[in-house]
């Protein structure tokens, strides 16, 4: 085996057990937090990790945990033809203002996190970490629904930034279009696209390359096909993703829309005006990834 297949062997792994177990008491602590707040008794909840640690795609590098406390005592929805009839009763009960939903879990983190609660950011609430748990990021949500007929949607979480804007995600699609790939790749695909963090980690750790959002990482591995993954060794596996993506991103965004890439939730587009990243950004980083690897000609 050569030191490069030992590396990439290496890099297969999810975070070790302490940091595992790290992880998990974050989650459970922040849950003890969220039902021991009074107000939160009429709240309709749903708490649950989303993300690279919900996914099993963290690595240690980013091993905080992304946790959701989404309302469900309403839901917000968009439709795909304003013709649509669909009839919705309007919600007027006493957690329809996101900012309500934001400031009683600010105080529920505090009375439990005290001080290491930091609600300077625009979206998430962030838990700050110590000795025995990670840094965490709490979203206040909502239900939401795209409905595509009156009698089928597909549902995700509305989540409004303290500016009043918000944004759409799908974080259940995620996972489930996540588990979907890594069983169909005999458990490749996950164990790639920890391959690729790391990749990602050691290059911005020695200023090779700038930092990738760890999600769009794994949005760029999920757009692979699943051929790619049944190499026989990570040094093929790695040479045929970066190579994909490489290949794939060059020139402008395709015109139709079967030809685009998208999210691993297979609903947003993964390349559009509002996100944080480009084509070139993805071409850019699968070129120094299979340089910083010396992968040699493609």
């Amino acid at each position: 085996m050569t030191a490069l297949e030992t590396k990439l062997a290496g890099w297969t792994g999810p975070s070790s057990a302490t940091e595992q177990d790290k992880q998990d008491r974050t989650e459970r602590m922040i849950r003890e937090a969220i039902n021991a707040h009074p107000a939160f008794q009429t709240l309709s909840r749903k708490v649950y990790a989303k993300g690279s640690y919900a996914n099993n795609t963290n690595v240690r590098s980013d091993s905080d945990v992304d946790i959701a406390v989404e309302c469900t005592n309403l839901f917000y929805y968009d439709k795909t033809s304003p013709d649509l009839g669909t009839s919705i009763t309007p919600y007027s009960g006493e957690w329809g203002d996101p900012q309500k939903l934001r400031d009683e879990l600010i105080v529920a983190l505090r009375a439990k996190f005290g001080s290491d609660v930091d609600t300077s950011g625009s979206t998430a609430i962030q838990v700050h970490s110590s000795s025995a748990r990670v840094e965490a990021d709490v979203v206040p949500c909502f239900e939401y629904r795209h409905y595509y007929s009156a009698t089928s949607w597909v549902e995700g979480a509305r989540v409004y930034k303290t500016d009043g804007t918000y944004v759409n995600n799908f974080s259940a699609l995620q996972l489930t279009n996540g588990r979907n790939k890594n069983t169909r790749t005999n458990q490749a695909y996950k164990k790639t696209v920890r391959i690729l963090k790391r990749l990602e980690n050691a290059m911005a750790a020695d200023g090779s390359h700038r930092e990738v959002p760890s999600f769009f990482v794994e949005c760029l591995v999920y757009n692979c096909p699943d051929s790619l993954f049944a190499a026989s060794t990570w040094t093929e596996t790695v040479k045929g993703v970066l190579s994909h993506i490489y290949a794939s991103l060059q020139g402008a965004e395709p015109s139709g829309e079967d030809d685009r890439w998208r999210e691993v939730n297979e609903t947003k587009f993964l390349f559009h005006v509002v996100q944080k990243w480009t084509r070139q950004d993805g071409l850019d980083f699968a070129e120094a990834g299979w340089n910083y690897l010396g992968l040699g000609n493609a």
